[in-house]
């Protein structure tokens, strides 16, 4: 059972060897702190799931030991899970103002805000808690707030990053500058744990305010209506898109429930709070086509987003041919399919469509490799540890940072126990790792027995066999059988036919207890159904006995 003596630990729950679902815990001096609990999102190996988060119950087990949990920016890879699984943990969180308004509210929802102490830190602030003294240095990402973290302890100073990038002009907020890191650097850092996101990409991420002057000339350029989809979170990015539209001279919609979440906790903690006149969804229709800009959700082809309910016709925010969609966000590996369905759809009704492949209307909020190679001149850790990627984002980032001159790295996994001081960085243990999943208002493993059955549901079908016995256990009437997702059509009457007879010679041929009679059924009936069509359903069986 592991427990930090006198040393300094890192453990990853989530978010190494994959992006998303973050949970990083330091382990020292026989204490925890946690930084980050965040989810990722379904996709077709979870049917029926929405959000996914780490299983946390090595720390469970150890919550005692817990000191509490930091949060360093408000993307749901990292704040996520925190309404489903702070309030069993029991410990404190902490947050700057911005990302605590947007954890509150979660906590308001899942009606447990007085369950969690929620504490508020001042941008730069200080938390002690146990062994670790933790500072909070603002840096750039694409949401307000984001806080790398300086942790030190009695064995050295750790420099977590959180997401980050480099930007000289980020609009809103004042990230650290180079003197300041420097300066972070010159204290004596032992280990720096980095975000791997665009580690393969050569060039720099790209200022926010960079992508102004394209997103004004194609609104401004625009015949008719003009859409465009960000990410919600992207404070940033809404507060130009509010000055383009005010500079194209139309007026300004907000269609998404999470977009109005932002606005509304960034002004509350003194952001956007210059934003133009706005009308509501239903209002659009009464100005003129060209005088509305309509910024929507769903960039990532979200099913129930903004934007695709647009694109299909079923949204008070209605699109003709020659209206105008602008993509200010790039795709989100994974989601490929989903983002193509949802264009299809808006290049069936001849909408223009602009992405960032056409124009300059996005930038990352994650580092490429030479600002990576500026981080590690600056901070200059004994030791790297990539996080926040695949593991070929990882292994990348480890090799990267030693051809730069960083003395040592370590290319770790979920549930790997790395040992940063003294004499490290080893792998000195490994602990299970696993996912749960939201499951309507149920949390569950990811591999238990409800999830396996929905996907050999989702990919061979379920057929319900039901005969009844009489009080000599002979058959009355016919067996009833009905198909679910079974690839039969055209002759249905014969597979039922050939069904029900292989049925009654199961129960003819029965000996033994009513267990025997299941297995002897759903076998018989599986059997005729792979000789149709190749496939194994599921066979469930129910067997009435009448006196």
């Amino acid at each position: 059972m592991t427990t930090p003596k006198n040393e300094l630990l890192f453990l990853a729950l989530g978010g190494s060897d994959e992006i998303g679902m973050n949970a990083n815990l330091y382990g020292c001096q026989g204490k925890w702190i946690m930084v980050d609990l965040g989810v990722t999102f379904g996709h077709e190996d979870y049917p029926g799931i929405d959000l996914i988060m780490p299983d946390i119950e090595f720390i469970e087990d150890r919550k005692n030991d817990l000191l509490g949990i930091i949060l360093t920016h408000g993307h749901e890879d990292h704040i996520g899970a925190v309404p489903y699984l702070a309030a069993d943990l029991g410990v404190p969180l902490y947050a700057t103002p911005f990302t605590a308004a947007l954890i509150r509210g979660k906590l308001e929802e899942q009606g447990i805000a007085d369950e969690v102490q929620l504490n508020i830190v001042p941008m730069e602030g200080q938390v002690n808690l146990g062994p670790f003294d933790i500072r909070f240095v603002p840096l750039a990402h694409s949401i307000l707030e984001m806080s790398a973290l300086v942790i030190e302890t009695p064995h050295g100073k750790v420099f977590h990053t959180g997401d980050w990038k480099l930007d000289d002009n980020p609009i809103i907020g004042t990230p650290a500058s180079a003197e300041q890191l420097t300066a972070i650097g010159d204290e004596g850092i032992l280990a720096m744990i980095c975000d791997s996101t665009n580690v393969f990409n050569a060039t720099p991420s790209g200022s926010e305010a960079s992508v102004h002057a394209d997103l004004l000339k194609h609104v401004t350029e625009a015949k008719g209506r003009v859409v465009v989809t960000t990410f919600a979170s992207n404070s940033a990015r809404l507060q130009t898109l509010a000055d383009v539209a005010r500079e194209a001279g139309r007026k300004l919609c907000f269609a998404g429930r999470s977009l109005h979440k932002i606005v509304e906790a960034s002004q509350a903690t003194g952001y956007l709070k210059n934003l133009p006149e706005t009308v509501d969804m239903e209002s659009v229709d009464a100005y003129p086509r060209n005088q509305v800009m309509v910024v929507a959700t769903g960039g990532q082809g979200e099913a129930r987003a903004a934007l695709a309910r647009i694109a299909e016709g079923n949204h008070p925010v209605k699109l003709e041919e020659g209206d105008t969609v602008i993509f200010s966000s790039k795709q989100i590996p994974g989601n490929e399919m989903a983002i193509g369905h949802v264009m299809n759809q808006l290049a069936r009704r001849n909408i223009i469509m602009i992405t960032e492949k056409q124009a300059h209307v996005h930038v990352s909020g994650h580092p490429g490799r030479s600002e990576l190679a500026k981080l590690y001149e600056w901070v200059r850790p004994e030791i790297l540890v990539p996080v926040h990627g695949e593991r070929r984002h990882m292994a990348e980032q480890a090799r990267f940072a030693q051809s730069q001159g960083v003395p040592k790295t370590i290319v770790q996994s979920n549930g790997d126990v790395i040992r940063l001081a003294p004499d490290g960085p080893e792998q000195v243990g490994h602990e299970r790792t696993g996912r749960l999943v939201l499951d309507g208002d149920t949390i569950i493993a990811s591999d238990g027995e409800a999830i396996t059955q929905r996907r050999r549901l989702s990919w061979y079908g379920i057929i319900n066999v039901a005969v009844a016995l009489d009080g000599d256990n002979n058959l009355l009437g016919d067996p009833v059988i009905r198909l679910h997702g079974i690839p039969i059509e055209a002759e249905i009457d014969d597979f039922l036919d050939e069904a029900s007879q292989a049925a009654e010679k199961a129960v003819k041929d029965w000996r033994g207890d009513l267990s025997d009679l299941r297995e002897n059924l759903r076998l018989a009936v599986r059997r005729v159904a792979t000789n149709w069509t190749g496939k194994k359903p599921i066979v469930d069986v129910l067997v009435v006995e009448t006196a």
